[in-house]
Order: C-alpha cells, then structure tokens, then sequence
C-alpha cells in the first residue's frame, strides 16, 4: 500500500476502496465471527460456496473447513444457509 491510499477506516461513507479484498484485509469489520460445530457439520460445503468474502475454504486433503477470520466480516450468511445448523455467530472477542 503506498503512503497516498487510504485505509477502509479512511473512506467516506459510500465509498469505493481502490483495493481488491485480497491485499486489503477486511477482518477487522466484524461484530460477529462464524463459529463452526465440528460434530454437526456435514462437510456440505455450502458456506465455503455462500461465503461472500472468500474466507470459508473446503481442504480436501482432510476433509475439513477452514476459516481466515483476516477477511471475514460476519455477515452470517454462512450460519444462516447451513443446512447442519453447525455454525453459529459468536461476538468477536480477538481484539486486543
């Protein structure tokens, strides 16, 4: 980022980031973040493919999911469409 762009926090209201979301970390938005019940979860992958932030990612090696909380901004969607009910939104208590 070059000394002249502006962070998100620095954009006014309505206005376009000239960044795309993969070098420019969004995570830091969220109230809520994604919590995901392992047991209940059926691996249907329907959250990685609702996800509108990316940040929901299938490994197929080990058959799991995956979460990079540096770009998710706890819109719900992925708990709200999970047909499991394995995930749900928990208050977002990294911040330091």
């Amino acid at each position: 980022m070059s000394s002249k762009d502006k962070t998100w926090k620095e954009i006014s209201i309505a206005g376009v980031c000239p960044k795309s979301s993969e070098s420019f970390k969004t995570g830091d938005w969220k109230t809520y973040m994604p919590i995901l019940d392992t047991e209940k979860c059926i691996v249907c992958l329907t959250c990685v493919m609702l996800c509108p932030d990316g940040a929901i990612n299938w490994i197929p090696d080990t058959n799991k999911i995956s979460f990079d909380y540096t770009f998710c901004k706890g819109c719900g969607i992925c708990a709200n469409e999970c047909p499991a009910k394995a995930l749900t939104m928990k208050i977002d208590n990294t911040e330091g």
